[in-house]
């Protein structure tokens, strides 16, 4: 581990730092890379250092919360892909392509078809 090096990064213009490349949607190897360390010497700085983590938790948020918004403006707007997205997110029971099924469900429903065929005949 890069000994040391660190601490400039619990300073408050180091975890500004971090949390504008967490906003600007840099990957957790790039902001390593920015800082001069391995994407695993990051890793361990976030679990021993919370304030490290916290800056770049808190600048992914921004960013998320812009897309969300962005994502729910083209849905609502006609965007069919961005509603489509939107719906099976916000509403995944009612709108997934592969609903939930029990097998009990499934044999429920294939007793029912094969009586009907067998009723028919």
């Amino acid at each position: 581990m890069a000994k040391g090096k660190y601490e400039h990064w619990l300073t408050e213009d180091g975890l500004i730092l971090l949390r504008g490349w967490a906003r600007d949607g840099l990957t957790m190897a790039q902001i390593a890379h920015n800082m001069g360390i391995s994407r695993t010497t990051l890793a361990e700085w976030a679990k021993k250092y919370p304030d490290i983590s916290n800056a770049i938790k808190k600048g992914r948020e921004v960013v998320i919360y812009e897309l969300e918004n962005a994502l729910i403006k083209k849905a609502l707007c006609g965007d069919v892909a961005a509603l489509i997205f939107t719906l099976k997110n916000m509403k995944p029971k009612k709108w997934r392509d592969k609903p939930d099924v029990t097998a009990e469900e499934t044999i429920a429903k294939l007793d029912e078809v094969l009586s009907r065929i067998g009723g028919n005949i």
